[in-house]
This record gives structure tokens, C-alpha cells and sequence, in this order.
């Protein structure tokens, strides 16, 4: 999928021109941070597991990491990143771009809770320079998420200080 594929995706909530496009790699939550002057946390991080014999996107704030126990409770299995030879196919995107917008039929998407404590947030666009500003109701939309779960750590404060 391209740029173009998401922006047209994006149009049919009226979104689509708000996707930005950068010089430099947005790849990595670091990188894309840095590329849109923000704090890395508010980076919307799409992260390609296998689960069912298919693909689910977790969407999670970029100081987030999955929490095992926490994901087997919810999913019954454990977390199991797909191949980096599978994303594109899997996915609809390459490597560091991958987001979930615009996604092969029976990709499943979930949102994490990591994301809701900010008013503005930025998945990727479908390519490794680009971002696309979203509230999370409007990522949660977009994205056809199936729910908020609560699967990831390292975001709250409690943890921060542990």
C-alpha cells in the first residue's frame, strides 16, 4: 500500500490532508518524534503480531511495551511478533510504516489504553517518512479497531517510579 492508498483511505473521514510527509526517516518511535517535534510517547506505534493464524495490530503509545501477562489474559496466547519478511504481506505495509489504515481484509486492530491519556497522536501513514495527527477517537474510527484493550506497560506513572 502507498502514501497515496492512505491518504485516500484517510478522505472518507476527511482526513486524508492531514497526513505529513518528512525528508528523513519517521521509522522508529525516536525518529518520528523527532521528525514532528513531539514527545516519543505520543507517537501511535503499530506493533504486527500473529494471532489466530492471522495478523492483529496493537496500536500503543511509544513508551509503551506489551505486558506478557497482561496480553495472554486478553488474547489466551502468547505475544508473537510477525517475521519482518511477512509484514508487507500481512499487513499491507512496509516495515516502519506499517499503521492501520487501509489494511488487507481480516487484519484485526486494537487500541491500547497507553494512547488515551493524550488529546493528539500520530500513527504512521503507510511509509517509513510519514505521520498522519489523529485524536484517539478518530484513530480509534479510522482504524476499525475492534476495542480498547489494556495489554501494554511502562506508560503509567506508578510503573515510571517503580
Amino acid at each position: 500500500m502507498s502514501l497515496e492508498t492512505v491518504k485516500s483511505y484517510l478522505n472518507v473521514w476527511g482526513l486524508g490532508e492531514r497526513v505529513k510527509t518528512f525528508e528523513e526517516s519517521s521509522a522508529t518511535v525516536e525518529l518520528a518524534a523527532a521528525a514532528l517535534g513531539t514527545e516519543p510517547a505520543r507517537i501511535a506505534k503499530t506493533i504486527s503480531l500473529r494471532l489466530d493464524g492471522g495478523c492483529l495490530l496493537l496500536l500503543a503509545a511509544g513508551d509503551a511495551k506489551i505486558d506478557n501477562a497482561r496480553f495472554k489474559a486478553e488474547f489466551h496466547t502468547k505475544a508473537a511478533m510477525l517475521h519482518p519478511d511477512e509484514v508487507l504481506s500481512m499487513t499491507g505495509h512496509p516495515v516502519g510504516g506499517v499503521c492501520p489504515f487501509a489494511n488487507p481484509e481480516g487484519v484485526r486492530v486494537v487500541c491500547d489504553e497507553s494512547l488515551r491519556r493524550f488529546d493528539v497522536i500520530y500513527p504512521a501513514a503507510g511509509t517509513a517518512n510519514s505521520a498522519v495527527r489523529l485524536t484517539c477517537e478518530e484513530l480509534f474510527e479510522t482504524s476499525r479497531a475492534e476495542k480498547w484493550v489494556d495489554v501494554c506497560k511502562g506508560w503509567r506513572e506508578e510503573e515510571r517510579t517503580e
